[in-house]
């Protein structure tokens, strides 16, 4: 999906302002839709992934969704800062020094072949039986994997034998993901004209 540099900024703010919103000092945010009609588009799935100094503070979002972009990412965000269960809730503290990362997925498609999965390109997301994982692309970027190593940590997060991909060709779709973080100045606007 295309998004402006207004429109990644106004998912930004309302991501942080979402979060805030939980200690009780804000209310969570607003949107006028005539400025960004494109944030009120239904289906596309967001992950909120927050950091503290470069390491993961949560990870959380959906795959697809019957909300709108806006509405997701602020759910997304509240999770991910509140509901991550590799993490406690996020504190006031922490918020203040905590960076946010927003990726809107494109539409899944199946893969015929692991050929079809391009290292930094694609996330994949794995069904197995009862069990579910997804790895967004910057995690092969920021992790160097090659595709070999992308798909054993999907198999490992599946919480599957890490090299089941190697015995047979896994229900693996891929996606891509329009990617974007705060940068060095978190107090900047963006005006809605």
């Amino acid at each position: 999906m295309e998004l402006t540099e207004k429109e990644k900024g106004v998912l930004i703010l309302a991501a942080r302002d979402s979060i805030e919103s939980t200690f009780g000092e804000e209310k969570p945010p607003i949107i006028d839709y005539n400025y960004f009609p494109s944030l009120a588009q239904t289906g596309p799935g967001a992950f909120v992934t927050l950091t503290i100094h470069e390491r993961l503070r949560g990870c959380i979002g959906y795959i697809s969704s019957d909300k709108n972009i806006f509405e997701t990412v602020c759910d997304a965000a509240v999770q991910a800062a509140m509901n991550d269960p590799r993490f406690p809730s996020l504190t006031e503290e922490e918020f203040v020094h905590t960076n946010i990362e927003i990726s809107i997925l494109s539409v899944l498609e199946p893969i015929s072949t692991y050929e079809d999965i391009t290292v930094g390109l694609h996330g994949m997301v794995l069904d197995y039986g009862y069990n579910r994982a997804l790895l967004l692309p910057q995690v092969a970027t920021e992790n160097n994997y090659n595709r070999e190593q992308f798909l054993t940590a999907l198999c490992e997060k599946a919480g599957i034998y890490p090299y089941t991909w190697q015995e047979k060709i896994l229900d693996i779709k891929t996606f891509t993901a329009t990617v974007f973080s705060e940068t060095g100045n978190r107090k900047k606007t963006y005006e809605q004209n």
